[in-house]
């Protein structure tokens, strides 16, 4: 049996630097949603000779991959903002950020294992964990995972991942969850600025439109605190954890390329090991210095800790490997749907003021994250949804002056009387 394997590329845009997956190779898959203009096929004629209108069509196919996306959405959405808002409880009675990054990101280790039991469940060329380890290590090189390796290739990502969410995690606790998780999602505007600068790719006025609108996204929140000392550093905060997610996308795509689903997760895996060996030193320093210090193990809100790693360990699953039953897009736009969320949690549970700079600022970063969510070809799908169109009305006007023009002649015709005999 011919062995199919899928190959992904990272994507942008969570709250840790996850590996999304966007690209298949070597097996049989729906391909991405048709344009406008391919979206549309002839619903035969009508009576007459004429043309019928057209209908959108849409296979059960991707019928299916909608309502998975769906599913999706609502998972992204709910993990994302719950992990946020659990996190803000939390700081309330533990203010331990990094202690709490660091039990967070120790659940990474999960990441290989659930992939494998998935395998075994699913696939009909079973292995054991030995033998997909060995084929899951040829991402790193013919050598596999050797010390070198760990070192020069996973270690970078595992300090960029403890940044990531250190910073994002800090920041709660001098802002709000809405305009942190808000300002985060300026991380997929600073994903396509280093692409463009890193990786040389191809150049998209919008996306550069959308930069913008980030940016000025970022001052007008600034402003809308009035640039109080404390608000400032909050905002700087999230806009260093949007970056470190970036370049940590950005330099998995330069050093490491793409990754198979088994590949991406061994290597999550992985920087759950580097998290446990190299980076328990620093919260145990921190805890003796007293810079995050708790009386006793019973004053840590166990509950609280275990509820936000699990919620964030689902959002990276779910946006890691939910290309394998929907769109990427679909998956992207649960990020800025949990912005409203946030927002209505925040109304209710803190003294947020939503003034008129706020809302814009929202408004203005969450257009730009929609814009970045454009396919490359979305201007030739434009073009010829308006040449459809504009082909379309000049059809039912020719069609509309053939029946003024035909119709009286016809009845007149029928009207006159016949003499012949």
């Amino acid at each position: 049996m011919k062995k199919h394997s899928a190959r992904v590329a990272p994507l942008s845009a969570c709250n840790s630097p996850v590996l999304t997956l966007t690209k298949v190779e070597g097996e049989e898959r729906p391909r991405e949603p048709p344009g406008p203009a391919e979206a549309q096929a002839p619903a035969g004629t009508e009576a007459g000779g004429r043309t019928s209108r057209h209908r959108w069509t849409c296979s059960q196919e991707q019928l299916r991959k909608v309502f998975w996306g769906v599913a999706v959405v609502f998972c992204v959405c709910a993990s994302w903002a719950g992990s946020t808002q659990l996190a803000r409880l939390t700081f309330k009675t533990f203010d331990a950020p990094f202690t709490l990054t660091w039990f967070a990101t120790n659940w990474n280790f999960l990441f290989f294992p659930l992939y494998y039991a998935g395998h075994v469940c699913k696939s009909t060329e079973k292995q054991s964990v030995k033998q997909r380890y060995r084929e899951c290590c040829r991402f790193f090189g013919d050598n596999g995972l050797t010390l070198k390796v760990f070192f020069t290739k996973a270690a970078p990502f595992g300090v960029l991942w403890t940044l990531t969410n250190y910073l994002y995690l800090h920041a709660i606790k001098k802002i709000n969850a809405t305009d942190v998780s808000v300002l985060f999602c300026c991380n997929k505007a600073f994903v396509f600025l280093l692409s463009w600068i890193v990786l040389r790719d191809r150049f998209m006025g919008v996306r550069i439109v959308a930069a913008i609108l980030a940016i000025a996204g970022i001052v007008m929140m600034t402003y809308a605190d009035g640039f109080h000392s404390h608000s400032v550093i909050g905002i700087a905060l999230v806009v260093g954890s949007a970056s470190m997610s970036a370049l940590y996308k950005v330099l998995f795509k330069l050093l490491l390329g793409s990754a198979k689903f088994g590949e991406a997760a061994l290597f999550l895996s992985i920087l759950g090991v580097f998290n446990i060996v190299f980076i328990t030193c620093i919260p145990i320093i921190l805890y003796f210095t007293r810079v995050e210090y708790w009386n006793s193990f019973d004053d840590i809100p166990w509950g609280n800790l275990c509820g936000f790693s699990i919620l964030l360990l689902t959002f990276n699953i779910v946006l890691n490997f939910g290309i394998a039953v929907t769109y990427p897009t679909l998956m992207s736009l649960g990020i800025v749907l949990s912005v409203p969320v946030n927002a209505v949690v925040d109304h209710y549970t803190s003294q947020i003021v939503f003034n008129g700079v706020r809302v814009i600022a929202i408004i203005i970063i969450g257009l730009g994250f929609l814009l970045l969510l454009l396919p490359e070809e979305w201007d030739v799908w434009l073009i010829k949804l308006l040449t459809r169109l504009k082909v379309r009305k000049k059809e039912e006007t020719a069609e509309s002056s053939g029946d003024l023009g035909t119709g009286p002649q016809s009845r007149s015709r029928r009207a006159r009387p016949s003499f012949a005999r």
